[in-house]
């Protein structure tokens, strides 16, 4: 269990703060207890998500150390692209839905590196990838601003800044 002001990550919704714990009743269902969220960078919205809620994932925040760590991971990387439209687009969004920072940053390369390729031959990346792409950017982004106490358009240069010309080499940025 989550306390009260402790930032959490929430599915794709991405970085929350837990404003208070509740016990309430939404209509006809039975009274139960409820973390009460505020996105981070969404401040208009607030989330009643279920404490005991087993269909999206909530977890703690990275650490700094955790999030230098992943960096450090990222040109050793595999890529997963998948060749079926419908299964990649089901299991890119399982990830999302999952929240595994490892998988998410597979993801990234993962499609950055398709959009290379396709760049190449004057094509675009399918909008269906692209979108799942930015939602997996916007996720990864937000949580290292907020754990680096940076802005988010500022996380990109700083991964790379963190990284060898030979590592950038790997990631092919």
């Amino acid at each position: 269990m989550f306390s009260k002001n402790e930032y959490i990550i929430y599915g794709s919704t991405g970085v929350c703060k837990i404003i208070d714990i509740v016990k309430k009743k939404f209509g006809f269902n039975k009274e139960r207890e409820y973390y009460i969220l505020k996105p981070a960078y969404d401040t208009n919205s607030t989330i009643y998500a279920p404490i005991d809620n087993d269909k999206i994932s909530i977890r703690k925040i990275m650490t700094k150390e955790e999030v230098y760590d992943l960096i450090k991971t990222m040109p050793d990387n595999e890529t997963i692209w998948i060749d079926d439209m419908n299964l990649r687009k089901e299991t890119y969004n399982e990830i999302l839905k999952k929240g595994n920072k490892k998988d998410i940053v597979k993801l990234i390369k993962t499609l950055y590196m398709e959009k290379l390729r396709k760049k190449e031959e004057g094509k675009k990346l399918n909008a269906g990838d692209e979108k799942i792409m930015n939602e997996a950017e916007k996720l990864l982004h937000e949580e290292f601003a907020l754990v680096l106490n940076i802005k988010v358009d500022e996380v990109l240069p700083f991964i790379l800044g963190e990284l060898s010309p030979e590592e950038k080499q790997n990631l092919d940025f």
